[in-house]
């Protein structure tokens, strides 16, 4: 259970991170409004403390937020870019995946970390 509590908290973490991103770019690169930066600044407080929710602040959950932060922004070039993502998008997703489970286990005890 704390499994899916951590991956959900990552996957809030990561959308708030990458809609306080994204305002900006909509501001700079597409016209609309300033008014934007507002919900973007509230975004990244969101990002800034859901991160500080995290069981720990180690470097290696940082690196499990990483491989979730990317499956979300290809997800996020599919739903809202509305870019279909291509099969290497899909292949680096499965590596940062793969990644993320290797440095995870890793770091539990009796498995070499």
């Amino acid at each position: 259970m704390e499994l899916f509590k951590t991956f959900g908290l990552f996957v809030a973490t990561a959308l708030a991170e990458i809609v306080g991103c994204y305002l900006p770019y909509l501001w700079l690169k597409q016209g609309k409004s300033a008014w934007l930066l507002l919900p973007a600044a509230l975004s990244l407080a969101l990002f800034a403390w859901l991160l500080s929710l995290h069981p720990t602040a180690s470097g290696r959950v940082y690196a499990a937020y990483g491989g979730v932060y990317i499956g979300m922004a290809i997800l996020w070039l599919w739903l809202v870019d509305k870019v279909t993502p291509t099969p290497t998008d899909w292949i680096g997703l499965g590596l940062c995946l793969l990644g993320m489970v290797v440095i995870m286990w890793g770091s539990k005890p009796g498995a070499g970390g």
